[in-house]
């Protein structure tokens, strides 16, 4: 029987891997203590790579988004909203008043809207997305 030629040189990087992982705890994340590390740890990272794809770090970056993205799906999913919903929080949480979206809407419809009996239109739902900053689907209904 022939030993199995290895592509990696698992001793550089079991002797890399020990002073990495001293330093990060890179690791699945399993509670929030890893995940605030991993944030950190991103948030650092973010502030040397920035959007430089080419960055030597910009794959460990990439790793540890994914490590964090994995846990947030598992732990903090948001149960998607009605619409109207979506629109009452978002003029909630930014201090508006209805008449603050006027240039957008018209009061009487925003109204409807809010109370369920008035759908928002696809192109309206493009104008609230670019007012708040969010994608317009969280605007458009759920089939």
């Amino acid at each position: 029987m022939h030993a199995v030629q290895s592509r990696f040189d698992i001793r550089a990087i079991q002797t890399s891997w020990t002073k990495l992982d001293a330093m990060t705890r890179i690791r699945p994340i399993h509670d929030e203590a890893g995940h605030d590390r991993m944030v950190a740890l991103m948030n650092d990272l973010l502030d040397v790579v920035g959007d430089n794809e080419e960055h030597q770090l910009a794959g460990l970056l990439e790793l540890v988004g994914d490590l964090i993205a994995n846990y947030e799906r598992e732990h903090f999913a948001i149960a998607a909203s009605e619409p109207k919903d979506a629109l009452r929080f978002l003029i909630e949480a930014k201090g508006l008043k209805q008449e603050d979206l006027s240039n957008i809407v018209a009061q009487g419809n925003l109204s409807k809207i809010l109370a369920g009996h008035r759908k928002i239109s696809a192109t309206l739902a493009g104008k609230l997305g670019e007012f708040f900053g969010v994608s317009p689907a969280l605007f458009i209904p759920k089939s």
